[in-house]
């Protein structure tokens, strides 16, 4: 008897329905077609021992299991259920009369225990899609599939509870997420605040800019000078995330495997800080079972790069093109996959290798040109690429001992959001930009231009600085966020001398 039982492949971050045909006849061979890989191959050893456990039995027949679209590489242990399912109904042992209504996905045990998967999310909306009644899965994963509305959520704890529920004899109260009331409550969750830093107004400031218009930056300061802290802050004076950039945001951790049992939203903008030993695939994403880096795990978040020389240099060049297009393409033989990847680099780094050039108090001992060989590191398409650049200076002792709080988080926001609405008015009408750091050189035509005055200081600048044309674009649209914050309608010459002074490692004294 032939039976199809449905599942999902998840290719980047989207699913496509797989269907297994189940075919029971005479004979003794088991076997799975379809592009299975090697966690498919074994489940055929997973779903005998679990179907002997709960008292079914596998056929001594001939049982052939065609995974359609056969041209589709199936990978993972996620197949195990519709597999089992497939094979008890083929055989007639169980009678589903509405099986082609679920989706099924789950990693059995030998016990007949469901195990949570990856991609749960992206499946979910795949099932509502294609008009799927249900979706039965493990119950770890039912909150993180219940995001999504209009699709019945089945989490079930083993083998034996689906097959129940799927023939009527019990029965599984599906799971409800009220997705913006879950939203809401968590997405000004913090323990974190910009008040906690004492002092370093100039550097609050740089990172409000940043925050308002979406740009990258990068700080550079001796040891203890507070890049670190002030880096985990910046997340805490970002918009929040809306609902579309959450859902966005949760797909990718979801196919990635980062969401636990608890969660079934992520609603707080992504901070991802991985060490500088980082390979340059974990940090863009593929490998052999293809996977998100650490670039599209913080989209939509911040990636904070810390001591950013210490980085393979090859590493560091792979995110050139992710910094321009906001997306990664990983390209191999068989197959492409795209991945978004819009975020905001945050980087630090020390002025030199003993990390006390041009320390007020405490004098470099680098010996000569280490300072300049140090700088190197960073290649200057990447420097160009990132916004600002903002000096940091050690807190003196009496900022510290200050018993007054700083200004507070949530105040910076308020700034923030305000410029952000400024730009999201003025990109209604451009799909795909929301703030001005994603302008274009035809957009900043339109909407960056300078009078004769900010022309005349903006030239002497780059005279004097030797910056190059892309240094040029970043000036301008760091400019036109500072007026935004100002509330300004036109860049003036005070917007464009505070933008200059936001590219500190152009200056002349830096280079050693």
């Amino acid at each position: 008897m032939l039976v199809k039982t449905f599942g999902a492949a998840v290719q980047g971050v989207n699913a496509m329905v797989v269907t297994l045909e189940v075919n029971v006849t005479q004979g003794l061979k088991f076997m799975i077609v379809g592009l299975p890989d090697s966690a498919v191959k074994e489940s055929i050893e997973r779903v005998s021992a679990a179907i002997n456990y709960n008292s079914f039995r596998v056929p001594h027949k001939a049982i052939v299991v065609n995974m359609a679209p056969a041209d589709v590489r199936k990978e993972g242990s996620a197949y195990d259920l519709p597999l089992a399912i497939g094979v008890l109904a083929a055989d007639e042992q169980i009678k589903v009369p509405e099986l082609d209504k679920y989706m099924l996905m789950g990693e059995l045990s030998l016990d007949g225990g469901l195990q949570p998967i990856k991609g749960v999310l992206p499946i979910a909306i795949k099932a509502r899609e294609d008009g799927y009644k249900g979706f039965i899965l493990p119950k770890q994963n039912a909150r993180e599939a219940a995001v999504v509305n209009n699709l019945e959520i089945y989490g079930a704890e083993n083998l034996k509870e689906v097959i129940g529920f799927l023939t009527g004899k019990i029965t599984i109260e599906p799971t409800i997420v009220d997705t913006r009331k879950e939203f809401l409550n968590n997405v000004n969750l913090s323990d974190i605040d910009f008040s906690d830093v004492k002092g370093q107004e100039n550097v609050k400031r740089a990172m409000e800019v940043a925050a308002a218009g979406g740009h990258n930056i990068i700080m550079i300061g001796p040891p203890g000078a507070g890049k670190s802290m002030l880096a985990k802050r910046i997340p805490t004076i970002l918009p929040p995330l809306t609902l579309q950039e959450a859902l966005e945001t949760t797909k990718i951790h979801s196919v990635a495997g980062n969401i636990d049992h608890n969660t079934s939203l992520i609603s707080q903008r992504p901070f991802r800080s991985p060490h500088h030993t980082i390979s340059s695939v974990a940090l863009v994403g593929g490998g052999t079972f293809p996977q998100p880096g650490e670039i599209s795990l913080a989209h939509n978040g911040v990636l904070f790069l810390d001591e950013l020389p210490e980085f393979e240099r090859n590493v560091l060049e792979v995110m050139r093109q992710p910094l321009e297009d906001r997306k990664i393409c990983i390209s191999r033989a068989k197959f492409a996959i795209e991945y978004p990847a819009s975020f905001m680099l945050v980087a630090s780094m020390n002025p030199c290798p003993c990390g006390y050039y041009n320390h007020p108090d405490r004098e470099c001992t680098c010996a000569s040109g280490l300072v300049q060989r140090y700088l190197s590191k960073i290649s200057g398409p990447l420097l160009d690429r990132i916004d600002i650049h903002i000096e940091i200076v050690p807190v003196p002792f009496e900022k510290l001992s200050e018993m007054e709080e700083a200004e507070s988080s949530e105040k910076v926001r308020e700034r923030v959001i305000k410029a952000r609405m400024v730009q999201e008015e003025r990109f209604k009408d451009l799909p795909g930009v929301y703030c001005n750091a994603q302008m274009s050189s035809k957009q900043m035509k339109i909407f960056a231009t300078i009078d004769s005055d900010s022309s005349a200081l903006l030239k002497t600048a780059i005279n004097r600085l030797n910056l190059s044309a892309r240094a040029y674009d970043r000036i301008l649209k760091v400019a036109r966020t500072i007026a935004d914050l100002e509330g300004e309608a036109n860049i003036l010459s005070n917007h464009i001398a505070e933008a200059i002074n936001y590219r500190n490692l152009d200056r002349e004294g830096w280079a050693g």
